[in-house]
């Protein structure tokens, strides 16, 4: 018969190797990152890209849609073609949005400059998407590792508000953007794989100070509409984009 000793060690040896293995468990399943917030339901998104046509989409200010862009396995891909119209080829959304939170993914080609444009009111006196939309920057520095333009770094909106750091990967490789434009909460923000980057506000004093500060401080109607289309830009560089979709925000 096992004496009474010899019990209550076993009992705490298997006590130990059970808590143990509990906690090796809760471990091995931690991630590394943090998911985006409200990435992991399908409740309130809606996809703006189907991976197969330019359904919901069309160039700015144009009912149609430049052959510069086209599909390839499964992303948007634009294909500059410096003989037709460089700049002019920006892809909007036929929908405007307000409030809203923005999921997708994008890679650049090397030294590549693009952007991710939201508020853009199209009139034909404002000739591209930029005159009144801001944007988020999309940006490869390969041959300008040295770059430390926080403003116009990938995730800045761009000349406005920028990151601490670069959390970009490097030519090639797909990155995330989760951008929240949030007028009822008077609060913009960019994360970037994973990372938030930039926090601003949308309107008044403090988002006239941001503009006042900028480029775009005398700009007819730059960023003062609170509606309007989701852009991607023409910059003249290859860039690719997949997986967007949108939740709109309620008051």
């Amino acid at each position: 018969m096992l004496n009474m000793n010899y019990m209550s060690k076993l009992i705490i040896v298997i006590l130990l190797i059970t808590f143990n293995w509990g906690c090796h468990k809760e471990k091995s399943t931690a991630k590394d990152t943090v998911e985006p917030a409200g990435q992991n339901s399908d409740e309130g998104w809606v996809s703006l890209f189907d991976g197969k046509t330019f359904d919901g989409w069309h160039s700015y200010l144009k009912d149609t849609i430049s052959d510069q862009w086209q599909i390839r396995e499964g992303a948007m891909y634009f294909s500059p073609d410096p003989e037709k119209d460089p700049g002019l080829n920006n892809l909007v959304t036929d929908k405007k949005y307000s409030s809203f939170v923005l999921s997708m993914e994008y890679k650049i080609s090397v030294d590549g400059n693009s952007g991710v444009f939201y508020g853009v009111f199209e009139d034909e006196k404002f000739v591209v998407p930029y005159m009144t939309a801001p944007e988020i920057q999309i940006k490869d520095y390969t041959n300008n590792p040295d770059f430390d333009n926080m403003k116009q770094m990938s995730g800045a909106v761009f000349g406005l508000a920028g990151p601490d750091k670069d959390y970009t990967k490097k030519a090639g490789e797909w990155n995330h953007f989760l951008i929240t434009i949030d007028y009822n909460k008077n609060l913009g923000q960019v994360a970037l794989n994973g990372h938030e980057i930039v926090s601003y506000p949308l309107q008044g004093k403090a988002w006239d100070a941001l503009v006042s500060d900028s480029k775009f401080k005398d700009w007819e109607g730059f960023g003062i509409y609170h509606e309007g289309h989701i852009g991607l830009q023409d910059h003249g560089h290859d860039v690719w984009f997949r997986n967007l979709k949108i939740k709109e925000l309620n008051e």
